[in-house]
């Protein structure tokens, strides 16, 4: 599908050379490690992108489910198996028979998808895109119970599989019982007569035997079944022993063919659950390949980024799978990119100096479009946007063709045609040094026309080129950008930062003179060339200089301003802690004044008593002192009371307001809709627990009159009509 509503369902085949170019193989092989099991082992490394949308959306929102089972305490259960490829072909063929090491494989492979069903049933709200595909697999018991009648967990049959072979093992047991009694009424015989070696017995082909001394062979009754090495004793079976093993041989036989008779019967009974079989093969391996999807995309921390149906895609911090596990692994540092596609800026022309980090940008779009395309999750930013492309088109790398004894120039050419007839409005197209392997100005000359024709049909594109001219060209076209690789202007070092709206110089001089080349050699090779294109890419350079200062710039700026607005809010916070200390010392400070002014006048008292010994006016100073304290006190309190009304109003006021809004909002809904019978009103009484219709507020009424209710919200009280209350709690009796 195309990034548009306008356009069907099916996306086409994406070319074998884009999946080679992008070494797509790679990311399968390192998918494929996570997997358990062979089958889906060999599926993981077949995964293609899908041509259907909605078979797309399947997959990644299975691989997305499996994914976020790792954080939740639901976890999948095991869905390890072994294959069953060869009893489904032995199904499919008459006159058949499985062994018992292929049933016991059927009854484990049925039970894991019977888990799986009932497990994802349980959890259909975590699991839904799960669920629907289980839901699509039939679960029966009859498989297992089946199996289970006949083959014990120990792989052997169960004597009651059948009646007949339940006989025949008793009857086997009763003859071995009467071989091992004949033999020890044997042994005890000939020990006594002290025929035996001190051996006494032996075990040959399976067979309880005496050990008789060479001497004595002919006094013990039986067959010789052999000899020692030294010819001193013979092994000898007795008679009796020997008639009960001939009754055993034919037993066994018996046993044997009832075993086959019970294994084909049981085979019979498979065989209409083939097509079953095979489904239950089918849903365990892409399970494996949807874990191993889900487990490749824990390790590199990738995710779903939303998925549009518009012209719109918008990658943020997106990193190179297979380079971002690589420098995991080396404990190196990998750079993510943000690039950013739209109608209005389809086509991105990356310049600058080589081992910039400019073809992996490039590739880091192409595998990641892949990638999702193919139902796999990609190391990007949450916040990230992508589309769907019909075609993705790619010529990056060495396309020199020695089977067809063609140049890299006459291979690109070839490419170029194929991209003209296949480019168009659902194209992503990625071209690596476009326009290279002729003379450049001729090669960048037909390059740029055949940039002008992806421009025209609308085709979303990324280029990398040192060409001027496409540069150039980049800068003209409305709905094109120039971008570049970021470099450091005094170490010439890479930042792998990708930069848009500017070209970027290639920095030849500069990159020859770091390297030792001697300076009168740049200057020859300078004057060799048209003066305007020195000039251009010096300008270019410039530029890019002058970028890379104003980043510096920019950032200490930021950084400024970030330790300047936190000393602002440290010295905000010290000033109040400070005004807050402050305040508690004149607090302090007045109280002690206070205090010492109340001592003084109390020490003046006593003094005045010590000296004059008069009672009446020393009660009457005492009794003026605390009348003058208390009016004090009075004041302070009569202007805390006032605070408190003044908030009380104002709370009364916001309580009023509210109720206004309620009624107005009541009668508006009233008007609107269609009458209905009313519900009879409980009838409110003093202490019910009551609020305000559609107010969260909870209120107790005091008292009740005249259809009027005293409603008590704790600090303050409201009159208010009986028929706008609810009954929240009635009174407890």
């Amino acid at each position: 599908m195309r990034c548009s509503n306008a356009v069907g369902k099916t996306m086409n085949k994406i070319h074998k050379k884009t999946l080679q170019d992008l070494e797509f193989s790679k990311v399968l092989e390192q998918v494929a490690e996570f997997c358990s099991t062979e089958l889906g082992k060999e599926q993981a490394l077949k995964i293609t992108p899908f041509q259907k949308k909605e078979k797309l959306m399947i997959s990644l929102h299975q691989t997305n489910e499996y994914l976020a089972s790792f954080d939740n305490n639901n976890t999948i259960p095991n869905h390890y198996f072994d294959a069953i490829s060869k009893e489904i072909q032995l199904l499919g063929i008459e006159n058949t028979l499985i062994e018992i090491e292929g049933f016991r494989k059927i009854a484990s492979i049925s039970a894991t998808v019977n888990s799986h069903i009932l497990f994802y049933k349980k959890f259909e709200e975590y699991y839904p895109t799960l669920h629907a595909t289980a839901q699509e697999i039939e679960l029966t018991k009859e498989i297992i119970q089946k199996i289970d009648a006949v083959i014990d967990r120990f792989g052997e049959i169960k004597d009651g599989a059948s009646e007949a072979l339940y006989n025949i093992r008793k009857q086997i047991g009763q003859v071995r019982s009467k071989i091992n009694q004949s033999f020890a009424s044997a042994l005890s015989s000939y020990t006594s007569a002290g025929v035996l070696d001190d051996i006494k017995e032996t075990v040959i082909d399976n067979r309880r035997v005496l050990a008789v001394k060479a001497m004595y062979r002919k006094r013990v009754k039986g067959s010789i079944m052999g000899n020692s090495k030294t010819g001193s004793i013979v092994y000898i079976e007795p008679d009796a022993t020997q008639k009960y093993n001939r009754e055993l041989n034919n037993l066994e036989y018996e046993e044997k063919e009832e075993v086959q008779k019970i294994l084909k019967e049981l085979t019979n009974f498979l065989r209409p659950f083939l097509p079953l079989l095979v489904d239950y093969q089918s849903f365990l391996s892409l399970i494996d390949v949807v874990a191993a999807k889900a487990k490749y995309a824990e390790q590199m921390q990738a995710l779903l980024p939303k998925i549009t149906d518009e012209r719109h895609f918008n990658i943020i911090e997106a990193y190179h799978p297979l380079l971002y596990l690589t420098n995991k692994e080396k404990g190196e540092k990998t750079y993510p990119q943000s690039i950013t596609l739209y109608q209005e800026n389809r086509i991105i022309v990356i310049s600058g100096p080589n081992a910039g980090g400019k073809s992996i940008t490039l590739k880091t779009v192409g595998l990641l479009q892949l990638m999702l395309q193919s139902g796999m999750l990609v190391p990007v930013h949450e916040r990230s946007e992508m589309c769907l492309f019909d075609r993705i088109l790619t010529d990056i790398g060495d396309n020199q063709s020695i089977e067809n004894h063609l140049s890299t120039y006459s291979y690109r050419l070839k490419n170029m045609n194929y991209f003209l007839r296949k480019c168009n409005k659902g194209t992503l197209f990625l071209i690596d040094e476009f326009g290279t392997g002729s003379d450049p100005e001729l090669g960048g000359a037909l390059a740029e026309t055949f940039l002008e024709v992806f421009y025209e049909r609308e085709a979303f594109g990324i280029i990398t080129t040192h060409y001027a001219n496409l540069k150039m060209l980049a800068n003209e076209l409305p709905h094109a950008t120039n971008a570049n690789m970021m470099f450091d202007s005094r170490t010439l070092e890479p930042v792998f930062r990708l930069i848009l709206g500017e070209a970027g110089s290639s920095f030849t001089f500069e990159v020859a003179q770091k390297n030792g080349i001697p300076y009168s050699l740049i200057n020859r090779a300078k004057k060799k060339i048209e003066r305007g294109k020195v000039r251009f890419d010096a300008t270019i350079a410039k530029l890019q200089k002058q970028r890379s200062k104003m980043e510096k710039t920019s950032t200490q700026l930021k950084e400024e301003e970030v330790k300047t607005r936190d000393e602002a809010k440290r010295l905000e916070e010290l000033n109040s802690k400070i005004k807050t200390k402050l305040e508690s010392y004149q607090q302090l400070y007045d109280h002690n004044q206070r205090m010492i002014y109340l001592g003084n006048k109390i020490n003046d008292i006593a003094e005045k008593y010590f000296i004059k010994k008069k009672k009446r006016p020393l009660i009457s100073e005492f009794l003026r002192i605390v009348e003058t304290e208390n009016s004090k006190r009075k004041r302070e309190k009569a202007s805390v009371k006032k605070k408190e009304r003044a908030k009380k109003k104002a709370v009364e006021a916001e309580v009023q307001k509210e109720v206004k809004v309620i009624r107005q909002k009541k009668k508006k809904e009233i008007a609107a809709k269609p009458k209905a019978p009313e519900k009879p009103k409980p009838v409110l009484k003093i202490g019910d627990r009551v609020r305000l219709t559609d107010s969260k507020s909870v209120g107790s009424i005091d008292s009740i009159e005249k259809n009027k209710a005293v409603v008590n919200y704790g600090i303050f009280t409201t009159n208010v009509s009986i028929d706008q209350l609810e009954l929240v709690e009635a009174k407890k009796k």
